[in-house]
């Protein structure tokens, strides 16, 4: 009898599961195959447990970095990418990562352990104890919270679907701690879980607005496309290549639809984005907002040519958020295109031959204008000599992955280094956030198998550097380069008060950022000339081992905020 009551109680506890498995078992039965995050207190057995059934686990150094990753794994895939941390300060510490996917349009869940909720209505003064999901709320697209485990399948099922149907965007999932250890009968638990159907489905434009736009198109004497990194995202590639060669209409790529069609490509206008901006009568807006990062669609950037504006864009309260936009067309990318492309026919006309032929010649003006100066060999570099090096390995290697942030860095590299292929150029996005760049890296490196290269500038290397930790320790085959000229904008900072502290805007002199990676067994490299960088990326790209180098970059080189200088505020005091 007794061995019998013993087999009994065996069986029943082979027919219980627990909250860690559900939420395990939810992800997977969703795909969900890596996680990004920060191990501690209440889920460092989660993550082990996770790592145990099958899904990738990358543990980083902070938590930020770890929700960069999972907004740029999301940017990538067109699914969640997923971010697990700590309670309080821990998810704080992701929800800057969070906010800068909703705000770029990235699918991410940020999945957060926290304090039990009796505890922290009543204010009793847990453990880390915050109201997390009153404080995720504003920050991101959705907010949801689990209680029992029984719930787990459809809070993930709404966590998943709200970050990739409609506008993509960042979404919180609150999962108190007492939730892991819930209890309940294996095959209701199962049953309990739910794998999302079409999270994403096409969104058909109007015909109505499908016309519209064509008839303003057709129109136009100084037609332009503008593909922002919605278009993408969307991986319509093959629909909106034909489109906007089908249309002839030149091309304007912002910086992470770069290579969505090749900067080589002959209607491509990157090198003539001045006059297209100003000179243009009709723009096309596909997948791209008109933000600050397009001065809002009026001012000095875009002259006094009238402008009529066609948008294509998934959100119908994204028409008309500046200017007034004369044909929207309200639909997912790909579908829109798709329709756009089939209501053009077999007699579309192209764009008109002398406004081709002017963008063409302003183009080939500024390339040429430009080559010189990438081919120096100066040392200490400046900016365009090393990026003149760094363009070259990009066009032989096409299929590299581009992560660049910084402020010269960033501004000066955007229009010096072409692009081949799409979604192969990350940066910091609508915000222009620093410290993206490692975790942008690893993601990259996890999500597509191809090498990468960060080029970074120094200061906004500091806000994630500790990473490089994490990309030796994973064996990823990244390379980093740190354009280093000793601060801020630039490095010849004084201290105008006189005192023996730097300048505010003053780092170490002659610092060593290659030393970190061979401190943790990756390749450290010092390029003090063009020559000494490229050999040092191809020698990285060849190896695929985790490298920095370290550019040793002219301190007198680069401009206050680089080319948006004009948004910072100047003091208008004056010492007597």
């Amino acid at each position: 009898m007794a061995e019998a009551a013993i087999k009994e109680t065996v069986d029943e506890a082979q027919d219980l599961t627990d909250g860690f498995s559900l939420v395990i078992d939810a992800m997977k039965l969703n795909g969900i195959d890596t996680i990004y995050g920060v191990p501690g207190i209440p889920i460092t057995d989660l993550g082990r447990l996770a790592q145990a059934a099958g899904i990738r686990v990358l543990s980083f150094r902070h938590e930020q970095n770890a929700g960069y990753a999972a907004a740029i794994a999301g940017f990538l895939t067109k699914k969640p990418g997923v971010c697990l941390t700590v309670s309080a300060p821990g998810f704080l510490n992701g929800l800057t990562a969070l906010a800068h996917a909703t705000t770029n349009c990235f699918p991410m869940i940020l999945v957060s352990g926290s304090s039990e909720r009796e505890v922290v209505d009543l204010q009793q003064g847990d453990y880390e104890e915050m109201d997390q999901l009153a404080i995720a709320k504003p920050l991101c697209k959705a907010a949801y919270r689990v209680l029992h485990a029984q719930d787990i399948g459809i809070g993930f099922a709404r966590a998943i679907r709200a970050a990739v149907s409609g506008r993509p965007g960042g979404v919180y999932l609150d999962l108190p701690a007492k939730l892991f250890a819930q209890v309940m009968n294996a095959d209701a638990g199962a049953k309990s879980l739910v794998k999302v159907i079409d999270a994403a489905p096409a969104q058909i434009p109007s015909p109505a607005a499908v016309k519209r736009a064509l008839d303003v198109l057709k129109a136009a004497k100084r037609p332009l496309i503008i593909l922002g990194k919605g278009a993408a995202y969307a991986q319509a590639d093959d629909a909106i290549k034909a489109l906007v060669e089908k249309s002839g209409v030149p091309f304007l790529p912002m910086s992470m639809a770069k290579g969505l069609l090749s900067d080589m490509h002959p209607q491509c206008a990157g090198a003539a984005r001045s006059t297209v901006l100003k000179d243009s009568d009709v723009v096309m807006l596909i997948g791209a907002r008109l933000n600050w990062l397009l001065s809002h669609g009026k001012g000095r950037t875009w002259g006094d040519a009238p402008k009529k504006f066609i948008q294509v864009d998934i959100e119908p309260r994204e028409m008309d958020s500046n200017v007034e936009i004369a044909a929207p067309v309200v639909g997912d990318i790909g579908s829109c295109v798709q329709a756009l492309l089939d209501g053009m026919g077999t007699n579309w006309s192209a764009a008109p031959a002398d406004w081709t032929g002017t963008v063409k010649a302003k183009r080939d003006e500024n390339v040429a204008k430009m080559a010189p100066r990438f081919m120096n060999n100066k040392s200490p570099m400046d900016y365009h000599g090393a990026l003149g090096a760094l363009r070259t390995i990009i066009k032989e290697r096409p299929d590299t992955i581009l992560v660049n942030e910084g402020a010269n860095t960033l501004d000066l590299a955007r229009g010096a280094i072409d692009m081949y292929k799409p979604r192969k150029r990350l940066d910091v996005g609508t915000w222009g956030v620093m410290g993206v760049g490692m975790g942008s890296a690893i993601a990259a490196a996890v999500e597509t198998g191809h090498p990468v290269l960060a080029v970074e500038g120094d200061s906004a290397f500091g806000f994630c550097g500790m990473e490089v930790e994490t990309i030796c320790r994973y064996k990823l085959p990244v390379c980093v380069v740190v354009f280093n000229n000793d601060g801020i904008y630039r490095g010849d900072g004084v201290n105008t008060g006189g005192g023996s502290d730097p300048a505010t805007t003053a780092f170490v002199k002659g610092a060593r950022y290659d030393k970190m990676a061979e401190a943790f067994g990756g390749v450290g490299v010092n390029a003090t000339t063009p020559d000494d960088l490229r050999r040092a990326v191809n020698e990285a790209l060849d190896s695929r081992k985790p490298t920095l180098i370290n550019a040793v970059i002219d301190p007198a080189a680069g401009a206050e905020s680089g080319r948006i200088g004009n948004l910072n505020p100047q003091s208008k005091l004056r010492k007597k």
